[in-house]
């Protein structure tokens, strides 16, 4: 049982990591490069329909174990610490329940289309 807390202290962790993500990307201070990466780390982290299915046998969770948290480290590298410090307490204070994101979804959709139709 203490894997299982510890994977849902992580979990918890990075909700509160793409909240964090969420107001840094509104700072005017914050360059176009990281904006577009936190915008798509946002995306695909909400999308109710993941890149790897996850009925795809062991692929199918790979994006939940390795993908968004590597997403998620990127964008907070590109933004600079006082910024993301800032964020994060913002993230604490007023906390958002974030929806899930359909347009990443019909995205991920189209690449499977594509992906199948070759």
């Amino acid at each position: 049982m203490k894997f299982i807390e510890i994977m849902k202290g992580k979990a918890s962790s990075l909700k509160k990591e793409i909240t964090a993500l969420y107001y840094a990307y509104q700072n005017p201070k914050v360059k176009l490069l990281p904006k577009l990466i936190i915008i798509f780390t946002i995306g695909y982290a909400l999308s109710p329909i993941d890149l790897i299915p996850d009925f795809i046998p062991v692929l199918g969770y790979l994006d939940d174990l390795i993908i968004i948290p590597a997403l998620i480290t990127l964008s907070i590298k590109l933004i600079p610490t006082e910024i993301m410090d800032e964020s994060r307490e913002k993230a604490i204070r007023e906390p958002l329940q974030l929806k899930k994101n359909w347009f990443f979804a019909l995205i991920f959709i189209a690449i499977w289309i594509m992906l199948i139709k070759q």
